[in-house]
């Protein structure tokens, strides 16, 4: 996969080539569709925002800063997409089967299967009882992995903000998973 920097990117894309977007959304389409599966619930969903994300990142590229990072800006448009799915009333949460924690190649059996299939959904259902703001924070710190940061940079707000609401996210995690499983 071709790296480019957030500068060549943009000139390149202000020159016309239309070869560089091409670029961020191989770079990045798996990051952004991850963000809303889990986000929002379920892989259809998730399809239809991760598009409208790079739709929208491509009618403002031309306004993107080169000095910002163009990863944390398109994490802080796919959130808001994300959001804005929500409330619009758009979403029904759906239960799903994917999980992102598979198992390896021939180390399963039906019993493990079904273990992690009941694991993944007590988690997906966990997180949908969490309110949007503690659940935006956990899913960018804890499965796409962001920084603290980084999490601060694409909600807009403070470093210790992001800890705070991480903090309590994980006790109602806890709490909500002792339910559940």
């Amino acid at each position: 996969m071709k790296k480019f920097d957030n500068i060549d990117l943009l000139l390149r894309f202000k020159d016309g080539d239309l070869s560089a977007f091409e670029d961020l959304i191989i770079e990045y389409q798996n990051k952004i569709f991850s963000l809303c599966r889990y986000m929002l619930g379920n892989a259809r969903d998730a399809e239809d925002a991760a598009q409208d994300v790079f739709i929208k990142a491509y009618q403002k590229l031309n306004d993107f800063k080169p000095e910002a990072s163009l990863y944390t800006w398109l994490y802080r448009i796919g959130v808001n997409t994300c959001l804005d799915y929500k409330r619009k009333s758009f979403l029904r949460l759906r239960n799903h089967s994917e999980s992102k924690m598979n198992s390896l190649p021939g180390d399963s059996t039906p019993e493990k299967e079904y273990q992690s299939k009941e694991t993944s959904m007590a988690i997906t259902r966990a997180l949908a009882g969490l309110p949007e703001k503690l659940r935006t924070t956990i899913v960018l710190r804890e499965i796409e992995l962001l920084s603290y940061e980084e999490i601060a940079d694409v909600l807009n707000i403070s470093v210790g903000t992001v800890k705070s609401r991480i903090s309590r996210a994980r006790e109602l995690l806890k709490a909500l998973l002792k339910t559940e499983i």
